[in-house]
């Protein structure tokens, strides 16, 4: 018989897994009655500390971790990471736990921070984002023994617990829009190609450019960058079969490419309809203001944060919990193609 788990309980007794962790771990957030009725419980299905949880609870540090290998000149100016990070920590501050932030320049830099970190016993847990394809984090954390959870993808296809979104779906909620105005020449400009999500828009738009009688339908990579979006941009419109559309992976690429747009005398939406994946209040501040992707993104690092802290409760279970699909919010930056 399976060993129980956080989330047999709560489905017993009727209430979510992160009141189940606090009752456990008597921790504040659940009333007196529920605590005791979880404890029953627990009791009554023979419910026992997984091994690993067992050690981290005799010297929990209360901190977390969480290490970003991008350029910190790109983070400076992307605000889906800073609402992100807003949401995670006030997930973590809501428990009395501390997030520890590094900024590095690549996977192995990060890597050798989750060994040091590990070693030290420098914080219980930590949250991965940017997943790549055959990403090592994945087997390094499990070897460390290092509760994690994975932001925006299933971790080692849910070897790592994760909270995420489809990517897929919400990139072919953007191509089928703008077919559906008449568009038949659109580009993607993506991120980093070794990202997963990356890999996972490009495929959408490959795979959509068929059904949809697209005549082209490219993808190029950038590094997330303004510089590196406006550079693209700028290729692009400079063709004399341009494409009428154009995607963008981040609001601020989206942003450069307006800002080229305008530089080379090309309308929008007029001439060119402009897509940010990531919505913010650079997108509707712009003139024309910009149609995006919107997502709570503050939640998103909430829940990844209670995720985590459910993981660190009890490392026997992975979870996995799919957020809303991101919206699309229609502006004035799209229209028919003249």
């Amino acid at each position: 018989m399976a060993r129980p788990t956080i989330a047999d309980i709560a489905t017993r007794a009727g209430v979510s897994k992160g009141a189940v962790s606090f009752a456990l771990n008597g921790r504040p957030g659940v009333s007196d009655a529920t605590r005791e009725r979880i404890l029953k419980i627990a009791e009554q299905m023979s419910w026992r500390p997984h091994s690993a949880a067992r050690a981290l609870g005799a010297s929990r540090v209360d901190s977390v971790g969480m290490v970003i290998a991008r350029p910190a000149r790109t983070l400076g100016v992307e605000p889906f990471f800073a609402h992100l990070l807003s949401g995670v920590q006030s997930g973590l501050s809501a428990e009395s736990i501390s997030l520890q932030l590094l900024i590095v320049e690549d996977t192995a830099a990060e890597v050798e921070v989750y060994r040091r970190w590990a070693s030290e016993h420098r914080v219980d847990g930590v949250i991965l984002v940017d997943l790549t394809v055959k990403d090592p984090r994945v087997d390094e954390l499990r070897a460390l023994e290092l509760p994690a959870v994975v932001i925006g993808g299933r971790g080692g296809k849910g070897a790592l617990a994760s909270v995420w979104a489809d990517d897929r779906d919400a990139m072919l909620s953007i191509v089928e829009y703008l077919a559906a105005l008449g568009h038949r020449r659109i580009a993607h400009v993506a991120g980093t190609p070794n990202f997963q999500h990356t890999q996972r828009r490009i495929r959408a738009v490959r795979d959509a450019a068929p059904r949809l009688g697209l005549l082209d339908a490219p993808s190029l990579t950038t590094d997330f960058s303004d510089a590196e979006g406006a550079a693209i941009t700028r290729k692009l419109l400079s063709q004399s079969d341009r494409p009428t559309a154009i995607v963008y992976d981040s609001d601020v690429m989206a942003v450069a490419g307006l800002g080229v747009a305008m530089e080379m005398g090309v309308s929008v939406p007029g001439d060119l309809s402009i897509v940010a994946f990531d919505d913010s209040i650079l997108t509707q501040l712009m003139h024309p203001a910009l149609t995006a992707l919107s997502r709570d993104t503050f939640d998103f690092g909430r829940q990844a944060a209670e995720v985590l802290l459910e993981t660190i409760a009890d490392p026997g279970t992975v979870i996995n919990r799919r957020t809303a699909d991101p919206v699309l919010t229609v502006r004035e930056s799209t229209a028919p193609p003249a």
